[in-house]
């Protein structure tokens, strides 16, 4: 099994331009499944928000939520980097909130680092976390806590004026402390510009080719059905697979194809014994 990579390792991958790759994972199969496959990180993201648990957008989950899931992951994927996601309103409040729940990640989850969103607003949030000993990750472009403000579920960057924004958002995250940033759905030249102007790594999830690449594991696998980004590229379609499954499973229960013999245990003595046990009860 692979060693398990470090903050070094991505630095020096950022240079002699080696790709990360990383996805979202939820829970130990998942994790596992994920490391055995020599996936670089994992992040835990607030999207099992979506994903996992049916909720609308992102915003509902809870510190609880993402502790528990992130400590399956780590169960399921003990030799690789995990990235625990600071749910909305985590960090939001304030720096002594951002660094207690980031700590939580840290003690409970055994994480490797956080990761929240935003650029110039929460650059204070990122330097208390990084001022306390835990490396954080910014994301900036398409995030989806802050999604109502933006519009929706839109691409970011594609005007000269909302690019600069991005530039700026992306400078202030490094000046703070950040040791990654993330970009999403961003237009490629504009990620470009941003991974060659930072020294840190910058990886993308639907914003073109930078220093590595993320995807969220439901959308790859067609397992999350309610909308595919336009990023996304499917894998597989687990979701046709699955519900195929179930229709075959259910067709045989009901025409009584199973369980047969070799699905059942046998009894260890003679039927007769049974029979004369059973008598008793009747």
């Amino acid at each position: 099994m692979a060693k398990k990579k470090t903050v070094v390792d991505f630095m020096r991958m950022k240079k002699e331009g080696e790709q990360v790759t990383w996805i979202t994972a939820y829970d130990y199969p998942t994790a596992s499944f994920a490391e055995q496959a020599g996936i670089d990180m994992i992040l835990v993201g607030d999207s099992l928000g979506m994903v996992v648990l049916g909720y609308s957008s992102t915003n509902p989950v809870t510190m609880d939520d993402c502790i528990s899931h992130c400590k399956a992951v780590r169960r399921g994927a003990p030799n690789t980097w995990i990235v625990g996601d600071m749910p909305f309103m985590s960090y939001q409040i304030s720096d002594e909130d951002a660094v207690a729940n980031a700590g939580r990640f840290i003690k409970e989850a055994e994480v490797d680092c956080v990761k929240l969103e935003g650029g110039v607003r929460v650059a204070s949030r990122i330097k208390a976390i990084a001022d306390a000993g835990i490396l954080v990750m910014g994301h900036i472009g398409l995030t989806p806590q802050s999604s109502g403000q933006l519009g929706g579920f839109k691409a970011q960057g594609r005007d000269v004026k909302n690019a600069r924004l991005l530039i700026k958002d992306a400078l202030a995250v490094q000046e703070a402390g950040a040791y990654a940033l993330l970009v999403e759905a961003v237009p490629p030249e504009v990620t470009k510009f941003i991974q060659k102007k930072l020294d840190i790594p910058v990886y993308s999830i639907g914003a073109g080719p930078a220093d590595g690449q993320l995807i969220i594991c439901g959308d790859m696998l067609g397992l999350f059905q309610a909308f595919t980004p336009k990023f996304v590229k499917k894998y597989a379609n687990i979701a046709e697979i699955t519900i195929n499954a179930f229709k075959q499973y259910a067709e045989e229960v009901r025409n009584g194809e199973f369980p047969t013999d070799q699905h059942v245990y046998h009894i260890l003595e003679p039927i007769e014994e049974f029979e004369k046990m059973f008598k008793e009860f009747e």
